[in-house]
């Protein structure tokens, strides 16, 4: 019963439990262990990992590892097996046992047991203990000496040991390294144990001299024992031998290239083509254009199709890096051949054509990677080719939908789509194709197909109307049955035709979409193309299709969700339909937007959940509302020019007070208030980005987009009405070769600067304040306003996730109760915590450090009403810790020499590997009670009971 009670606890996959729970499940599974019955003990056992995953921190790992410990000494060796794979798997655990002494005392007393499979598993046990216990002399000795048994049992885990060991320890590594060596070389070791302790060699990295005297003995192997399975196992020891010491990657790419060449064996060329992809991920800058020819040489030679894909993707890998300019860079001594008589560009033009597509897909991942990094004279036809290539291969693959076919097409694609993203000239033609090939194939490859469309309308907006009706005409007979890949078309197609019309879709655009959603699209599908067309801009349409959602859900929350979507679509829709110079229609559109999105945001917040808070959403919602408010106060401050124009003695009085502005009369004033709530703004959106750490690039990139439109309006205010003489254009424009990414940025980029230019223009020619600078302004609010807002991924869905669990130390026995500490002395907080991930971690960015800020505030004083120094009333402490296996700890020193009750605020932000710091949090509070220490104390009863007034309290600060 009481093993149930920890599985049911262990089941649950949300964190935030209690301290209490924990040790309730420890204690739960300490009685499994202690049953006497051996399947309830395993049961016990085997949970111990789930109960590490819920609570990681080292207070209650250290007492359950104690207990495993335990079970390993005294239980039997099935037991002890399943002790060691509970450590194995626990790995990244193992650093947060504090009694590392008496958890590995535990476990080495049976090493010394009479039973060799005991004997066997604890040596495995350390060797998985490696990484806490490297240097532990007791652990090298019984691994030395299980070298030598006559049980093949414990030979075979003492090898495991010793190459964990190995990896680990610099002076393990040096002491058993001649050991092996004679091992490996005595006449009395089996071939089958010499092929286990050859592979120890590749740790032997640790210093130069010890890494030479393995490769030595490696290279000596390989001469001496010309057998298949030796030459393999002697030359993948040599490779990763190599990778560790880097030095010796260009011998190593030598010889395993002479291998590949003269070696005839299959296994041995496929074991050296694995290497050679190894070490072309790892030192792509280390191949010489002599080892790229020679692979070249034997890929064009070898007639196995199997080695020569392997041969091409090795060639794939170097394609993309500097190893493919090294190669066309001229010879040493010699005249430089044109790029379309090297070997490689004929290897890659034949494997373009050939029967076998993964062969054919990597002869064309080449020859793009070389078509883009090569702008020689004769590279049109060379770009020919490639487009030729990519096209054969798009028209066999299409209509094959197997796994592979599929694999062959979306590595076409990807590198057709490169190629146009720097050849823009190629595009039209190849854009035809693939609307000529989407008639032809099946569903699954027309996926594919709108995939690359859509990059390709992303990069060239210009194609878009020429993709249009081609489009469309498939929609029309795209959906004839619910399969999935027919669902997946239509979500597909929409998008396409979301970027094709750049935001404005016609009518009978609209009328297909709808028509073909009715007729087979579920209510997942509607939903995803709605959330396409509102993360391109199509409003109206995305309103429509939220409109019909609503009443298709089953949960009020999921309902709230869409009617909030709505409303912010219909919202968007009343801005798109402000003209041109119409100030006073864009305040009604303004207001009307308003309206729909208060009663979106109303819903939002009802849709929010304890699992799921929708903290972006709201936040971002609450700034646009606050940036529509700030527009339409702007607009009114600029027509207050027209019914409170300055007085006539304006001037005077700017030329008495001696401030220019005044000049201007009233509106001066309501601008200044109108810049100061855009910089608000600005800072506010600036906040919001630093708090996505786990946002896409383009949602950040659509929150910088909101932030510099408030910066702009702000700027715009200030050159042309407060400031016009000191305002700077220059760190405001922007170049016109910047290249965006989506539409919707694209757009904004165009209204920045077409707004920079018109006030640069008109503040030169006109001084403030006149019709003229209002108007403009005017006009570049409505400009902004015109551009349709994009919801962006983050906004429906995220794809990364990262949170921190912090745990603070000494705690208080109840959250409302105070931490007492003497004002003489000094308390010491540590601060432990866990990084916690999501199913992709790192997808976007990863944790480099996290960045910890400890501050404390006097909330109440208790002693005496001294005048108290400001430093001596709060503590600011900031230190970067850098997590290890997603756990980091560190303590403060705080001192609390005023007597009363302070709150210490400990607040966690994170560095990527950028040096990004993000303010994810958490925030975590605790009180601390200052009292007077008792000598204090006694002085100032002393002091009292003899009438003399106390003297000011003891403290450290007084002392000195």
């Amino acid at each position: 019963m009481s093993l149930s009670m920890a599985r049911s606890f262990l089941s649950e996959a949300c964190y935030g439990e209690q301290e209490l729970d924990a040790n309730s499940a420890l204690m739960e599974l300490d009685k499994g262990l202690r049953s006497g019955k051996l399947g309830e003990q395993c049961e016990a056992v085997v949970l111990f990992p789930k109960l590490f995953q819920k609570y990681p921190f080292p207070i209650l790992i250290n007492s359950a590892f104690l207990k495993l410990a335990d079970i390993f000494r005294l239980g039997n060796n099935f037991l002890r097996l399943c002790v060691l794979k509970v450590t194995q798997q626990s790995e990244k655990h193992l650093e947060k046992i504090l009694n590392v002494d008496e958890f590995v005392k535990r476990v080495f007393s049976v090493i010394h047991s009479n039973d060799p499979v005991a004997r066997a598993i604890t040596l495995r046990m350390l060797g998985s203990l490696a990484s806490i216990i490297p240097e532990r002399k007791n652990a090298h000795h019984s691994i030395r000496q299980s070298l030598d048994s006559h049980d093949n049992v414990e030979v075979e885990a003492a090898i495991f040991a010793a190459a964990s060991f190995s990896a680990q320890s610099k002076d393990f590594a040096a002491g058993i390294c001649n050991k092996v060596s004679e091992m490996i070389q005595g006449l009395d070791t089996p071939v089958d144990l010499k092929l286990k302790l050859i592979p120890m060699l590749q740790h032997m990295h640790h210093d130069a001299s010890l890494a030479s005297s393995s490769r030595e003995l490696l290279q000596h192997l390989v001469n001496s024992y010309p057998s298949t399975p030796m030459v393999i196992v002697s030359l993948h020891t040599f490779t990763q031998l190599a990778a560790f010491s880097l030095i010796d990657i260009p011998k190593q790419l030598q010889l395993l290239l002479q291998y590949l060449r003269d070696d005839p064996r299959k296994a041995v060329k496929r074991l050296a083509i694995n290497d050679l992809k190894l070490l072309a991920k790892k030192a792509p800058h280390l191949w010489i254009r002599e080892n790229t020819q020679t692979l070249c040489e034997c890929a064009l030679t070898i007639p196995y199709n199997s080695l020569k894909l392997g041969m091409l993707a090795v060639l794939s890998t170097l394609s993309g890096t500097i190893a493919i300019k090294q190669y066309f860079s001229t010879a040493a001594g010699g005249s430089s051949i044109p790029p379309r008589l090297t070997d490689l560009v004929k290897l890659a033009q034949e494997c373009c054509y050939h029967s076998n597509l993964s062969v054919a897909a990597h002869g064309v991942v080449v020859l793009s990677s070389i078509a883009i990094s090569c702008p020689e004279k004769d590279i049109v036809q060379l770009e020919q080719d490639t487009v030729l290539g990519v096209e054969s291969l798009l028209m066999l693959c299409s209509q094959d939908s197997s796994p592979s076919g599929q694999a062959t097409l979306k590595t076409a694609l990807t590198s057709l789509v490169k190629l146009l993203k720097n050849r823009p000239h190629l595009s039209q033609p190849a854009v035809e194709f693939l609307l000529g090939q989407l008639h032809l194939s099946c569903d699954s490859s027309r996926v594919l197909m709108c995939h690359a469309l859509a990059a390709i309308a992303t990069h060239l907006p210009v194609l878009g109307d020429g993709m249009l009706g081609d489009l469309v005409d498939l929609y029309r007979v795209a959906g004839h049955s619910s399969t999935g890949e027919q669902q997946e078309l239509l979500v597909s197609l929409a998008t396409v035709i979301f970027v094709a019309s750049q935001s404005s879709l016609s009518s009978e655009v609209k009328t297909v979409i709808k028509q073909q959603l009715e007729n087979v699209a579920n209510g997942w599908t509607v939903y995803r193309i709605a959330r396409q067309a509102s993360r391109m801009g199509c409003h109206e349409f995305s309103s429509e299709l939220y409109q019909c959602l609503r009443t298709r859900v089953a949960s009020e929350h999921f309902y709230f969700w869409l009617n909030s979507l709505k409303e912010f679509s219909q919202a968007e829709q009343c801005l798109s339909h402000v003209e041109e110079g119409d100030y006073s229609g864009a305040m009604s559109a303004i207001a009307e937007a308003l309206r729909s999105y208060q009663k979106g945001i109303a819903s939002l917040t009802a849709a929010s959940t304890p699992l799921s808070p929708l903290t972006f959403q709201c936040e971002f919602i609450k700034l646009r509302i606050d940036t529509l408010q700030a527009l339409s106060q702007l607009i009114c401050t600029c027509n207050s020019l027209k019914t409170s124009p300055p007085p006539a003695i304006a001037t005077t009085i700017a030329l008495t007070s001696g401030n220019d502005v005044q000049r201007c009369g009233r509106i001066s004033m309501q601008m200044k208030v109108c810049m100061d709530e855009f910089r608000g703004l600005a800072a506010r959106y600036a906040d919001l980005h630093q708090s996505l750490f786990d946002a896409d690039y383009a949602t950040l990139r659509n929150v910088e987009l909101q932030q510099q439109s408030c910066l702009l309006v702000s700027h715009v205010i200030e050159a042309l009405i407060l400031d016009p003489q000191t305002a700077s254009f220059q760190e405001h424009g922007t170049s016109g070769s910047v290249q965006t990414e989506s539409e919707y940025e694209r757009r904004m980029m165009s209204v920045f600067n077409h707004v920079l230019v018109e006030v640069e223009g008109l503040s030169k020619k006109h001084p403030p304040v006149s019709h003229l600078h209002t108007n403009c302004l005017c006009d570049a609010v409505i400009a902004l306003l015109k551009v349709p807002l994009s919801f962006q991924r983050y906004f429906f869905q995220k794809l990364q996730s990262t949170s921190i669990k912090l745990a603070l130390s000494p705690s208080p026995r109840t959250p409302s109760e105070p931490i007492p500490v003497q004002n003489s002395q000094q308390l010491t907080l540590k601060v432990e915590g866990v990084v916690q991930h999501g199913s992709t971690p790192g997808l976007f960015r990863k944790i480099q450090s996290v960045c910890l800020n400890v501050t404390s505030v006097l909330q109440s004083k208790t002693g005496p009403d001294y005048k108290i120094p400001l430093d001596s009333k709060t503590n600011e402490i900031e230190q970067r810790v850098e997590p290890h296996n997603d756990y980091f700890s560190t303590q403060f020193l705080l001192n609390f020499s005023i007597l009363g009750t302070h709150v210490v605020t400990v607040e966690a932000s994170v560095v990527d590997e950028s040096g990004i710091e993000w303010k994810t949090g958490p925030k975590t509070m605790v009180s601390v009670k200052s009292l007077e220490d008792p000598y204090s104390q006694q002085l100032r009863h002393q002091l009292q009971q003899s009438g003399t007034q106390p003297a000011p309290q003891r403290s450290s600060y007084i002392r000195f």
